[in-house]
């Protein structure tokens, strides 16, 4: 992760980050590097770097002639001398190096020299690191590489590469990080330098220097086998720039996979993982790879809940989540009716197990006060546990509480007993009885009629008849965002229309409408500010997917309310693909004009929504 400019701005920016024990545990290994060129008549640096108090050593970014993300992070370089430098930076799928690589282009003076010096940290990712003298440079030689192990508790880095290594250790101080500035977070680094490589470049051969997590995957044929597989994807080119987005989500987890919630810093976290399968494989018909991930998933039930997140490092998973659960038996439905009669029968079984074991566990009751109440609506939450996916806390205090029957949490209730009343098991008829219960019940206690309109949470402190009437999205998802529908005809398009008045902005929908108490227009500041205003109106751009399958739906699901749809709310967040993370959708942005993007800058379910859009929700059927 890193700037077109190559200014490294965050903590989390580096040429090399590798987990320890995948997909957690992520070090930052390689931060950044020194780049320098002499030709015949000069020499200039084609980097830049940021240090305190905030002076920008190198002039790489004012040499950019062109820069593209396709098919992988591609620069050219424009000397003042005429020289034109051309600079690829490739990583080979699911192996920890990347390699980067500088060639002459046409019309430039040779030959040149070029120096590359390596900027180390192997620190947590998290973490930064200062000057210390438990810091190793020592370096260990072999015939095809050079290794380095600064901390003996932490992940070494190895180097391969077809120029000279020169040993000669520095530091590099005080760093500064912008971003980290503006969270009013830690924002200075030291990185240690143990040397320089050195490579003689004329238009016959290119410069390669290959950076690996420890020896994983190094070997004597290395930059060989880098060149076979840079030739594979380029015949291939492995599906659209959305394809190979939505591919750098899914990861490994032991044996099996898992989906990583966001880049930089989230991990593998359930609901997240649960909502993101639909578009970021089952809406490109990767139904094996979801029921992969659900699979892996499935053996961590406990108490009829499925873990909300996993601790970075080797901690026990926290079952704190009430929808997680709810949207696993969701995605195992669509996914096996996805997969078809040719998925194993056995694995059909135990997904199908798990999905009744969590219904089995709700229906009982089981941890945070989760419970089928006697009207057949799902209750949820004690104090000082935040159960919902608006889990902001702020110095100890829960910002939205939300304890008692949320009205989103129903939706995925009343989904899942209805999806599982259509399996054919022995408790198919407890999950009809149990659907038909909790759908009359919803229809009697949710409908706010003076505003046309759902409350967002009824029986709140499980008192019986307190509503809670804060105008939110959550109430999309009686509409749209699951297979079934909770509402239709007048109520349906009212409150559509309620949203869409309220809560629609370019990049989402705001968690909060304007005018409500505490809203907040702007995500920003530090980082209790941030939190204060994670979900007090700040827009979500993954919310969009439900809203827009609402807004098809009460208009009929006509082609034209499908293409309608697709210009005035999908094409800003294809237009935003360009614009942050490049190639992704951020996690948030403002509630108010400029929507500036915020949070996350790689977030899976926002990029999973918007495919699942495109390739879904919107998608034209085809004639002939």
């Amino acid at each position: 992760m890193g700037t077109v400019s190559g200014l490294r701005t965050r903590r989390y920016h580096g040429l090399l980050v590798a987990a320890a024990s995948p997909p957690v545990d992520r070090y930052v290994l390689v931060a950044g590097m020194d780049v320098a060129i002499e030709t015949p008549h000069g020499r200039w640096s084609l980097s830049a770097q940021r240090y305190s108090p905030d002076v920008i050593d190198g002039e790489g970014e004012r040499f950019i002639e062109t820069f593209s993300t396709e098919p992988w992070p591609t620069w050219t370089f424009r000397l003042p001398d005429g020289a034109h430098v051309g600079h690829q930076l490739f990583q080979q799928k699911g192996v920890g190096r990347v390699f980067l690589s500088w060639r002459l282009l046409a019309d430039s003076p040779r030959p040149v020299t070029l120096t590359v010096r390596p900027l180390l940290a192997c620190r947590p990712f998290h973490s930064l690191l200062r000057e210390t003298s438990a810091f190793s440079f020592e370096a260990e030689r072999k015939a095809d590489r050079v290794g380095f192990r600064p901390f003996p508790n932490s992940p070494g880095v190895s180097m391969a590469s077809n120029g000279s290594y020169t040993h000669q250790p520095y530091w590099y101080r005080r760093f500064l990080y912008t971003e980290e500035l503006a969270r009013g977070l830690d924002h200075e680094e030291d990185l240690g330098s143990p040397g320089v490589w050195s490579f003689s470049v004329d238009g016959g051969t290119e410069a390669v220097l290959m950076f690996a997590a420890d020896d994983r995957g190094l070997t004597s044929s290395a930059l060989a086998e880098r060149e076979r597989e840079r030739e594979r994807v380029r015949r291939i080119r492995f599906g659209t720039s959305l394809d190979r987005a939505a591919d750098q989500f899914i990861v490994a987890r032991g044996q099996g996979r898992s989906v990583i919630a966001g880049y930089p810093w989230f991990g593998d976290w359930g609901r997240d993982t649960f909502i993101s399968l639909r578009g970021l494989c089952l809406a490109r018909g990767r139904a094996d790879q979801a029921i992969t991930v659900l699979s892996t998933w499935s053996g961590l039930l406990s108490q009829g809940m499925l873990p909300n997140y996993f601790p970075d490092g080797l901690g026990e998973p926290a079952y704190n989540s009430v929808d997680a659960s709810l949207w696993f038996v969701v995605v195992v439905a669509e996914a096996l009716a996805s997969a078809g009669q040719a998925l194993d029968m056995a694995i059909r079984r135990r997904l199908i197990e798990a999905a009744e074991a969590i219904l089995d566990g709700y229906a009982r009751g089981t941890r945070f006060g989760i419970g089928a109440a006697a009207d057949g609506l799902l209750a949820a939450g004690v104090p000082g546990e935040q159960l919902t996916w608006m889990d902001a806390r702020v110095a100890g205090r829960e910002i939205t509480p939300r304890i008692g029957k949320p009205v989103e949490v129903q939706a995925l209730w009343l989904n899942a007993l209805a999806l599982a009343a259509r399996w054919e098991t022995a408790f198919a008829p407890r999950w009809r009885t149990a659907f038909t219960q909790g759908a009359a019940s919803f229809s009697s206690c949710f409908w706010n009629t003076p505003c046309g309109c759902l409350f967002d949470v009824v029986d709140v402190g499980h008192q019986a008849g307190v509503t809670d009437q804060t105008f939110r999205p959550n109430q999309i998802f009686a509409v749209g965002g699951l297979p079934l529908a909770l509402l239709d005809g007048v109520r349906a398009r009212a409150l559509v229309d309620a949203v869409e008045a309220r809560l629609v902005t370019p990049l989402g929908l705001r968690s909060l409408a304007p005018g409500e108490s505490g809203y907040a227009a702007h995500y920003g500041g530090d980082v209790a500010a941030r939190d204060a205003a994670y979900h007090q109106g700040t827009a979500w751009p993954w919310l969009m997917g439900p809203f827009v399958e609402a807004y098809v739906r009460v208009r009929g699901n006509s082609a034209a309310a499908r293409a309608e749809a697709r210009a005035r709310f999908l094409l800003p967040l294809m237009e935003h693909l360009g614009e942050v993370g490049l190639g992704h959708v951020s996690e948030v942005s403002d509630a108010e004009f400029p929507f500036r993007a915020g949070g996350c800058p790689f977030q899976a379910w926002s990029l999973a929504e918007l495919i699942r859009l495109d390739r879904v929700v919107l998608a034209q059927p085809e004639h002939g």
